[in-house]
């Protein structure tokens, strides 16, 4: 009965955000009731576990996603992930189009969302295929799966954060494991791009006139390369460092473990990163941190998200507290799937509703009560987990994503060549990080 109730609850998640375009958030919210009523909670206890589950989830999350987007907004309309494209390319060289494409998609989607990455990278792939007289559909691909590949698997996009703030895993070591596995997604993935999307003739069209490094909004010079990877890297160093170091266990060097554990806590990083995204545009003016300015827009930005997000907190713990782990996880524990079902959860949702973020939320929220019975409770399992998550929603990008679209139409391919290229450009991404995720518990857990 109570698989029944999953299975059809997932269903409708499906139809009313596919069919009925209906919003997730009140499609999560309405399903909840749902599932919570057909499951024989009392109406009292339903009503708890909808107000505990948004609020647990957002209290824990919640200042992470927004810091993460102000950040994001601040590097996109000052410059600076411009400026860290420009340096990653003469790193790279121009000569390797979709190497040189597909490490920029990974490093700008950190901060910026994989869509507006997208759009920001497109023309210097297109100038960089008419230099080099090659097809568009390599750099236009490796792009894309690079922005997908950190976009999924990498903290601080929004999604693995959800993520492990659903599970309770330790940010630090979803990065340990995430960005070793989106890395060698990432290479397979330019492996596909060069060798196999390359093949197809795509016209990357005339010469336009490229925004180089002056700001998009302020026309003045954009922050130097250094200055613009500080906010993505001083974070992200800082979460790592606290679990690097551990629980302070006295004596004398408590007073450091304590600083450090403190600002690698991920609200105090992302924040400092703030601080540090302050330093990017050439004046900083009152006007950008208002609530029309850069701060406004991604503070309204961030809403979407943290509505979806606390809805799957409620999703998860109407399930949790409905009973379904007792029961489903013996049924599951019997097919010994393991940290394979992460995967196969998020893969479902992606495919079958387009949304990367809503299906990396959605499947955590119905992993949670599970967790116990297949054995993902140890703090390396729970950071897999949400890595595996990463993996599945990135399986299969297609029309009902958003993302297809922009990747398909800035780039001119037809449907049925972005479905070829990019859908299975997807598909090879998520099953390589899936398998390397397999390998990651088979030597740490």
């Amino acid at each position: 009965m109570e698989l029944a109730l999953l299975l059809g609850a997932v269903g409708a998640i499906i139809w009313m955000t596919t069919r009925l375009k209906m919003h997730p958030f009140l499609a999560l919210l309405l399903v909840s009731l749902g599932y919570g009523a057909g499951s024989g909670m009392a109406l009292s206890d339903l009503l708890l576990a909808v107000q505990d589950g948004f609020g647990g989830t957002l209290g824990k999350i919640g200042l992470i996603i927004v810091l993460g987007i102000i950040i994001g907004s601040f590097l996109e309309h000052s410059g600076g992930a411009k400026a860290i494209a420009a340096r990653v390319l003469s790193w790279i060289g121009g000569g390797r189009v979709p190497l040189a494409m597909g490490v920029l998609g990974y490093v700008v989607s950190i901060p910026v969302f994989a869509d507006s990455g997208f759009m920001l990278l497109d023309p210097l792939g297109k100038s960089l295929s008419r230099k080099a007289r090659i097809s568009l559909a390599g750099p236009a691909i490796a792009l894309g799966l690079g922005l997908m590949a950190s976009h999924t698997l990498v903290p601080p996009t929004p999604g693995p954060i959800a993520a492990a703030g659903i599970l309770g895993a330790d940010l630090g070591l979803v990065l340990l494991f995430g960005v070793p596995v989106s890395l060698l997604a990432l290479a397979v993935s330019v492996w596909f791009a060069s060798r196999y999307a390359a093949r197809t003739p795509l016209d990357p069209g005339p010469e336009v006139a490229l925004q180089g490094g002056p700001a998009p909004e302020t026309g003045t010079p954009g922050p130097g390369f250094f200055k613009a990877s500080l906010p993505i890297v001083v974070p992200i160093a800082l979460i790592v460092l606290k679990s690097a170091f551990g629980p302070a266990p006295g004596g004398p060097t408590q007073g450091l473990q304590t600083l450090v554990g403190f600002l690698g806590e991920p609200v105090i990083a992302l924040l400092i990163g703030v601080f540090l995204s302050l330093l990017l545009p050439a004046r900083l003016e009152r006007q950008m941190w208002s609530a029309s300015g850069w701060v406004g827009k991604a503070i309204a930005d961030s809403a979407s998200i943290l509505l979806i997000t606390g809805a799957g907190g409620i999703f998860g713990t109407v399930l949790q507290r409905s009973g379904l782990a007792d029961s489903l996880g013996a049924v599951l524990v019997d097919y010994q799937i393991g940290i394979f079902l992460p995967f196969v959860l998020a893969a479902a949702l992606k495919t079958a509703q387009g949304s990367s973020t809503v299906a990396l939320i959605t499947a955590a929220s119905i992993l949670l009560p599970l967790m116990p019975s297949i054995g993902l409770e140890g703090e390396a399992q729970k950071a897999l987990a949400v890595v595996a998550l990463g993996a599945g929603s990135s399986v299969i990008s297609h029309a009902n994503d958003s993302f297809f679209w922009v990747v398909t139409q800035m780039s001119g391919m037809d449907v049925r060549t972005g479905y070829r290229l990019f859908g299975g450009g997807t598909f090879l991404l998520g099953t390589t990080a899936a398998l390397a995720v397999f390998a990651c518990s088979l030597l740490f857990t």
